[in-house]
């Protein structure tokens, strides 16, 4: 996880952008993590950690709309919650993390379902962590509004956690990497 860190925080440096999250099931573990690396200062702008489902709404303005019809833990709660994490924090990019970590699934929604939002001035997308990890211990499982079994982190609530952070960095590392890719949708 430090090295992609490492690498996000100086390809972020080398490009004159910065960053800013909002976290729900890793509670400022993705922001601590890239606080970590020497130099993160000139990048990362902040993070609003909004653990409970009130808190999307009151800090990161979520509409509630989107709470109601959606739920905290779906695709479209992380695209609003990146792009709060961009507008609020007056950053480049936005990312957000919101899932299940477990021990129990919450709502419907199975442990190891975790979005992460990734938002920029091109657009906003989200996708599910196993989609973006393949060497993380991953279950196929359903996740509500897909007919089809999707990829699912595999653990313990705190290696859910740590896995999410992963793939988050990977994702951002991946869109900076494409210049700013982002397509407005999720996966």
């Amino acid at each position: 996880m430090g090295d992609t860190a490492a690498e996000a925080i100086a390809e972020l440096t080398a490009r004159g952008e910065t960053v800013g999250l909002c976290e729900s099931l890793t509670a400022g573990l993705a922001s601590a993590t890239l606080a970590g690396v020497p130099g993160a200062s000139a990048t990362l702008r902040g993070a609003m950690v909004t653990y409970a489902t009130d808190c999307k709404v009151a800090l990161a303005g979520v509409p509630q709309a989107v709470i109601d019809d959606y739920g905290p833990v779906s695709p479209i709660t992380a695209q609003e919650m990146a792009k709060a994490a961009r507008r609020k924090l007056n950053a480049d990019w936005g990312i957000s993390l919101t899932g299940v970590a477990g021990p129990s699934e919450q709502d419907g929604h199975p442990v190891g379902e975790v979005w992460i939002g990734l938002a920029c001035k091109n657009g906003c997308s989200a996708t599910l962590a196993g989609d973006i990890l393949t060497d993380a211990p991953l279950v196929r499982g359903s996740v509500p509004g897909s007919t089809q079994p999707r990829n699912l982190l595999h653990g313990e609530r705190n290696e859910v956690r740590v896995w999410a952070v992963e793939a988050a960095l990977r994702a951002l590392l991946r869109a900076l990497r494409e210049q700013n890719d982002v397509d407005g949708s999720y996966s």
